[in-house]
């Protein structure tokens, strides 16, 4: 198995979980592979007979200056990847994100969007993981597992997680967290793992969301950050996104639907709370100091 990206906080979780499970694991990242250039990608594939892509350009607000950079990074990349996979017969999972779809708050209850629905991104970020999706489908029709997910904590950080909790065992000054924006906050060892089975089990090829269970705010998600560690919730406190303008438009609804999982006979990821509170008891234990 090759994984590309190995040195970002999801990469590192897919390394150490496939090793623990007995897979013989190649972790790459810049400068050992380049995925914008071809033969970089060529050479790295190689011998190998699933390959995971979790390199990405991320900075979703410095795409809208560099939408050309990040295409290269985000579609010109995975289409070499998956050109090599396809020359040498293997799988490759390819890493996307929430920002393919429009992200608008829809009426009344909220219905997640699906593993087929239409995308419709509206940032440049949105843009160029869109068209990666497109060129991995291209390249690799059969022999393709697309893994959308979104919110994202892990052990290695930065995240939002870490940076409340390091606010929360502060000074104990208010904070203040959007709530008006709609996501499923996700452990990234619970990506690595729908990801490994995905691959251990042979899932049929194509396009899975892998996020946690459930719906919360930017403001839920702070307050349950803050509760965990033994802080006052109380201290944080609501605000609308407008309160904080940025280049690239930021998501009203971000929560995707997992029926792709029991259509292949896998579990999807569990509620977001209590995966939560797992990662702070198995990152942080009972410390309490930033």
């Amino acid at each position: 198995m090759l994984v590309v990206g190995a040195n970002g906080m999801l990469g590192g979780d897919v390394v150490r979980l496939a090793a623990d499970r007995g897979w013989e694991v190649t972790g790459l990242d810049l400068p050992e592979v380049d995925i914008t250039d071809v033969d970089s990608c060529w050479r790295a594939v190689a011998g190998h007979d699933a390959v995971i892509n979790c390199a990405a350009w991320t900075a979703v607000d410095a795409a809208e200056e560099a939408e050309g950079a990040a295409f290269t990074v985000n579609a010109v990349g995975p289409a070499h990847l998956a050109r090599a996979c396809a020359e040498v017969g293997a799988r490759l999972v390819h890493l996307s994100t929430d920002y393919v779809f429009p992200g608008d708050l829809p009426p009344g209850s909220g219905t997640p969007y699906g593993e087929d629905d239409p995308v419709g991104p509206r940032s440049a970020y949105g843009r160029t993981k869109a068209a990666g999706e497109w060129a991995v489908r291209a390249y690799l029709p059969d022999r393709h597992y697309l893994v959308r997910t979104a919110w994202l904590y892990g052990r290695d950080g930065p995240s939002f997680v870490h940076t409340m909790r390091r606010l929360a065992l502060a000074d104990g000054a208010p904070v203040r967290v959007v709530d008006d924006q709609h996501g499923q906050p996700t452990w990234t060892a619970d990506v690595a793992d729908r990801i490994l089975a995905l691959l251990e089990t042979g899932a049929p090829a194509g396009t899975y969301h892998a996020t946690s269970s459930g719906v919360a705010t930017w403001f839920d998600l702070a307050r349950e950050v803050f509760a965990l560690v033994g802080a006052d919730p109380g201290r944080v406190h609501p605000v609308p996104t407008s309160e904080y303008p940025r280049p690239a438009p930021r998501p009203a609804w971000s929560v995707l639907g997992h029926r792709g999982w029991g259509t292949a006979g896998l579990e999807p990821i569990c509620d977001w709370r209590d995966r939560l509170a797992g990662f702070v008891r198995d990152r942080f234990g009972t410390e309490q100091q930033a």
